[in-house]
């Protein structure tokens, strides 16, 4: 029947083929599991390190499942007919056409008309047959398999692969203890490695590569020898593990591990053998210095640098601080012999990611509730490498940093705290003094909870003290006094910080979210209000005259900003924010923010010396934008010389140099535009090698920005020498964006650096925090916080910036109307009005 429906062949072989693939599948599937699960291991060279015992008897009984589940699948498995397969594709069509295409008429054979029906039936289904599809078949064995094993297999089968090799298969007839065929044609075999310390990083090495005579290894690298063949046939002999005779495994041992400790020889002794002379690479014992001195911020964090050092990695370090008695000035309470104080330990911090074996870091930690801050002290740091080996730095003598203290209570409670904990028989003389300090309060305590606090401390110690303090009474006193003096230090202090924090979040919520006048209003005064308190607990609470007396003079020092600049800036950031300028009142914002920030993290510290190299970069990049500037306004006035027929504007620019009709400058001597564009990314280019050494999204923006600018100042110089002054200046304009991004950025990760490491040094040159001059560019826009643009002469000249504004905007508009003009000109004067 299909015979003469040739459209059916392929469908139907397909089918049958699938068929035969399912019954397969059904049938063997266990075969190639146990296969793949046997090749796995073998991949991997698995069996080289295990008994030859379990490898062959893993081998058989392997061998022997796939016997098994051969033998029942080949009974299992039926050969599929092709009716099968027929019937299968006929099940898939509508009204099985191709079963229909074979029946006979039954009922009304002879009659014309009835007969015409029967052919107009076989027609349809012969039409039908047309769609017929091959089936696919169902290879799921998941009723069979309900643990999956197969895939398991398989999986194994692909990590074999991936990270094995398949010559190693060929190795498992070799670990036959009597030798195969092979074997005893060629004689016997051998092979070996080794394997260095997996911290040294060094890669395994294969002894029968090895044709030098001399090798050198790690100390404590692992040698492994394999013998195939007879036994005795091949001997080993070495002195390089340092055991001693007694300890030696027979030398004809098939399979031998030892680790190298000493030099010495190795010798294979039988057909093929070698002999190496082996030297042992010593591992080198770690080091460690200081790199600079101590420093500390106001709150006593203190930053220590270092140094590490290893030939393969350090992989920790501590830091101990004991207490120097032959430096300390033994007077008042520290006369009399300390308590023993044990040293403090402190983990050094090491790279998580990187190169280990030589690294500069810092230990940043704050030690000034140890009876040791302020003090004189030994510091000794030490690392250690994976080997366990340490290596220590040179003991170094230096004043422990500790917090500083400005309030008077707050420093005489420091300092007896210090007593007390220098030994427990200075209680009474600290219980005394507190209780004088406390006997007329009026004057000391701002807050009327200070005083039942002070004479809790000191009655606590009254009843103690009588029976002799114990370390932990000592500790639970000493916990209380460091709260106590916290509490007179930074009570109000904390509590107008709190409250100018909550005003910044509130007018920043504001800035994102939109408000009315009204509401700006109130949160300008609240803003103003939270200030002007703030600055009042600094001047307060911070006495730079005085020194405390338990603690280095560390100097203090005014912060260079007025009340009237601070007020100036919030009126400008109340007056754009009225004016719906939400971004630019936050980039002001942003700049009070650090202005506060600045003064809380420099307060105490010494001024004067160089600029820092932040704030040198941040002058030269605004150095070179005004350059741009200057080089982009005298290309605009080339351009404009282009379209006026070379007759030069009458009027001068405001720090505008001279210049003749033909568009050149007036002195001969003075470079072209390209050659200034030139020179200007040059300068960019030495300015960015010369970036201070910062971390952060901010600072990575910041080079990404000056990489821009540069880029955009080659293709302006190179739309310059072309004398394409419209590309020109477009390139220019971008390389100035690209500068005050820069600007921005490099500004904001230098208050983010200032901020995170508050406190690790001196810090370089005057900090000031002045509130910026307004600034604007040509059109009367606020510029923001960062970098300027144009000259350094007023170009307004006093009048209002915003009508000044307005007519230059509409003259930029009137000109770009004027179809007379050339249609370059009208491009940039409408690329103008799109960007402003």
């Amino acid at each position: 029947m299909t015979e003469s429906l040739p459209h059916l062949r392929f469908p139907i072989l397909a089918t049958f083929a699938g068929i035969v693939a399912e019954r397969l599948v059904r049938a063997f599937w266990p075969v190639w599991t146990i296969l793949f699960l046997m090749l796995a291991p073998l991949l991997l060279g698995v069996h080289n390190d295990m008994p030859l015992e379990i490898v062959w008897t893993l081998a058989v009984a392997g061998l022997i499942g796939i016997a098994v589940f051969t033998w029942r699948g080949w009974r299992r498995f039926r050969w599929p007919l092709r009716a099968e397969a027929l019937a299968r594709v006929d099940a898939r069509l509508p009204g099985r056409p191709i079963l229909a295409l074979g029946d006979a008429q039954a009922v009304g054979a002879g009659d014309p008309a009835s007969e015409a029906v029967w052919i107009a039936h076989l027609q349809r289904m012969q039409d039908r047959t047309k769609a017929a599809r091959y089936v696919s078949p169902d290879l799921r064995v998941s009723q069979a398999d309900p643990f999956g094993l197969r895939y398991i297999a398989l999986l194994f089968l692909m990590v074999g692969l991936l990270f094995g090799s398949v010559t190693r298969i060929g190795t498992v007839a070799q670990a036959s203890p009597v030798g195969s065929a092979s074997t005893a044609a060629t004689g016997p075999t051998w092979e070996g490695w080794i394997e260095p310390p997996a911290y040294t990083g060094k890669p395994t090495l294969y002894l029968p590569d090895l044709d030098e005579d001399r090798i050198e290894v790690p100390e404590g690298s692992r040698f492994t020898v394999r013998f195939y063949g007879d036994i005795g046939a091949l001997t080993l002999s070495e002195t390089v593990s340092g055991r001693r005779a007694d300890e030696l495994p027979p030398a004809s041992d098939q399979h031998q591990v030892f680790d190298a400790l000493q030099q010495g020889e190795l010798r294979i002794d039988g057909s093929g053998g070698q002999a190496w002379d082996v030297s042992i690479v010593t591992d080198g014992i770690p080091s460690v210095e200081l790199t600079g001195p101590a420093l500390s911020n106001a709150e006593g964090q203190m930053t220590l640098p270092f140094r590490a050092t290893d030939d393969y990695g350090v992989t920790g370090g501590s830091a101990t601080v004991s207490i120097d008695l032959a430096q300390i000035d033994r007077r008042h309470g520290l006369a009399i012999d300390p308590d023993p104080i044990a040293p403090l330990i402190v983990d050094l911090p090491i790279p998580i990611t990187g190169d280990r074996a030589a690294f500069d870091e810092a230990l940043i930690d704050n030690f000034s509730q140890s009876v040791m801050a302020n003090l004189p002290v030994k510091v000794r740091l030490e690392v250690t490498d994976a080997k366990g080996q340490a290596g220590q730095s040179v003991e170094t003598q230096m004043v422990l940093p500790g917090r500083r203290f400005f309030q008077p209570v707050a420093r005489v409670i420091i300092e007896q705290r210090r007593d007390l904990l220098w030994s427990t028989a200075n209680a009474p003389r600290v219980a005394q003094l507190l209780r004088a300090i406390s006997n007329r309060p009026d004057g000391f305590f701002r807050n009327e909870t200070h005083f039942p606090m002070v004479r809790g401390v000191v009655e606590t110690l009254e009843a103690k003290y009588e029976g002799g303090l114990t370390d932990e009474e000592r500790d639970e006193v000493a916990a209380l006094m460091w709260d106590l003096a916290i509490e007179f230090e930074e009570g109000a202090l904390a509590d107008a910080r709190e409250r100018l924090q909550r005003a910044q979040d509130r007018l920043a919520e504001a800035m994102r979210n939109g408000a009315s006048a009204a509401e700006i209003q109130e949160l300008m005064d609240e803003l103003r209000d939270a200030t002007n308190d703030y600055m009042q607990m600094l001047a307060d609470q911070m006495d730079p005259n005085e020194n405390s007396t338990d603690q280095p003079d560390g100097g203090g020092e005014t912060m260079q900003f007025t009340q009237d600049e601070l007020n100036a800036l919030m009126d400008r950031i109340q007056e754009m924010m009225e004016e719906g300028r939400m971004p630019e009142a936050a980039v002001l914002m942003e700049q009070l923010n650090q202005l506060m920030e600045n003064m809380k993290m420099t307060q105490g510290e010494g001024q004067g010396g160089p600029r820092s190299p932040g704030q040198k970069s941040m002058e030269d990049l605004g150095e070179t934008l005004r350059d741009q500037q200057q080089l982009s306004d005298d290309a605009f006035r080339d351009l404009q010389d282009q379209f006026n027929g070379g007759q030069q504007e009458t009027e001068q620019r405001p720090g505008e140099t001279p210049r003749d009709g033909d568009g050149t400058n007036g002195d001969p001597g003075q470079q072209n535009l390209a050659d200034r564009q030139e020179a200007l990314r040059q300068m960019l280019e030495e300015q960015r090698r010369n970036l201070p050494n910062l971390s952060g999204d901010e600072a990575e923006a910041a080079r990404r920005a000056i990489e821009q600018a540069e880029r955009s100042m080659d293709r302006a110089e190179d739309a310059l020498r072309r004398g394409d002054m419209a590309e020109a200046i477009d390139r220019q304009a971008e390389a100035m964006d690209a500068l005050r991004e820069g600007l921005r950025e490099l500004g904001r990760a230098i208050a983010q650096s200032e901020r995170d490491e508050s406190g690790q040094g001196q810090q370089q040159g005057d900090q000031t925090a002045q509130a910026a001059p307004r600034q604007s560019d040509p059109l009367g826009r606020q510029l923001g916080t960062e970098g300027q643009s144009g000259t350094d002469q007023n170009l307004l000249q006093g009048e209002d910036i915003y009508r000044r504004a307005g007519e230059l905007l509409d003259e930029i508009r009137r000109r770009s109307a004027e179809l007379d003009r050339p249609e370059d000109e009208r491009n940039y004067l409408r690329r103008l009005l799109d960007r402003f």
